[in-house]
């Protein structure tokens, strides 16, 4: 049966239920001696009016999605590393109804973590979004400890590298058409910002807003080449490549013709990027985008970490707000 049948009997079947389960419940109001087998069939709708309901919603996911898919374009795979914390899910959440939008969209979400856990399976089920779910964990010695700064110990490295090396395991550099993009959970993105990375060769730059102690950081480029020559970035601007995560991404078969390009442990605290891209390409290859890195298309918003005093003194009592709620 063909996908669009399939929709037209379930909105068949959906309109004619929720016809006679509103007459059922009219006559219900109105007093009207119901027999058993008419009582017996008005809990028989209810139940499939909802399983209907549930069908509805799925394939309204679906046709959606459907939609948004284009043979002719290359696929965005945008890796998305996370960790369990209080705003997790309504990070996710947050992101994933930009990225439901983006055509020929393929998320690969990478959880810090032994195993993938309910919460982010859960949620990405309820997307209906092309993606890969993996785990992987931060070795004990590069974990933060409690009361330790965020910024002491780099972050993501170990998820990076895992989503790296499923697309070597699993796509071909010869024939998968792609763009790369390390798309973290913090972010705001602009439908643009997809856009303009599908035409990537090597590797595309653009500015990011709100990062750095700036309002933005973006490349500089030079007025008669068109080509970057530096960076407008206040911390360490002598970086090789002063560029946020969200401001780069990376055509698929460009970096599966480098099969030992990946982020590493073993470099100064903010230079991921450049022990990326210093394996990839070099500055003046860099591709501009975002019309001439004139627009701000992503900003490194971050989500305030909730106040959650009273909860822990719930907790002290051996009580707790969210049980059996997922929050």
């Amino acid at each position: 049966m063909s996908y669009t049948n399939l929709i037209k009997i379930c909105y068949l079947d959906y309109g004619e239920y929720k016809s006679t389960l509103q007459m059922l419940e009219e006559a219900k109001e109105s007093n009207y001696e119901l027999g058993e087998s008419l009582k017996t069939n008005l809990k028989t709708l209810v139940t499939t009016l909802k399983t209907l309901t549930d069908m509805k919603s799925m394939l309204d996911n679906l046709r959606i999605n459907c939609s948004l898919w284009d043979p002719d374009l290359p696929v965005i795979y945008g890796i998305t590393p996370t960790y369990a914390r209080p705003v997790q899910k309504a990070e996710l959440t947050r992101m994933s109804h930009t990225l439901r939008l983006v055509r020929n969209f393929h998320w690969i979400i990478v959880e810090d973590a032994e195993t993938p856990s309910s919460l982010v399976t859960n949620l990405l089920k309820c997307t209906f979004m092309n993606y890969t779910h993996l785990a992987a964990p931060t070795p004990a010695s590069w974990k933060r400890k409690l009361k330790e700064p965020k910024w002491k110990k780099p972050r993501g490295v170990s998820q990076r590298n895992a989503a790296i090396r499923w697309l070597r395991q699993n796509k071909n550099r010869d024939t998968d058409r792609g763009i790369v993009y390390f798309a973290d959970d913090d972010n705001t993105y602009s439908l643009n910002v997809f856009e303009e990375m599908r035409s990537i060769s090597k590797v595309g730059v653009w500015p990011v807003g709100l990062v750095g102690g700036l309002m933005v950081e973006k490349p500089l480029l030079d007025s008669v080449t068109g080509r970057v020559i530096g960076w407008n970035s206040h911390w360490r601007p002598e970086r090789e490549f002063a560029i946020d995560m969200a401001g780069f991404a990376v055509n698929l078969q460009h970096l599966l013709s480098n099969p030992n390009a990946e982020f590493s442990f073993n470099v100064e605290r903010g230079f991921q990027e450049s022990a990326l891209l210093s394996q990839l390409v070099k500055i003046e290859e860099l591709e501009p985008k975002a019309d001439n890195c004139t627009k701000v298309y992503v900003w490194h918003t971050r989500t305030e970490e909730p106040y959650l005093g009273d909860e822990k003194a719930l907790r002290s009592k051996g009580q707790r707000s969210d049980e059996n709620i997922e929050v």
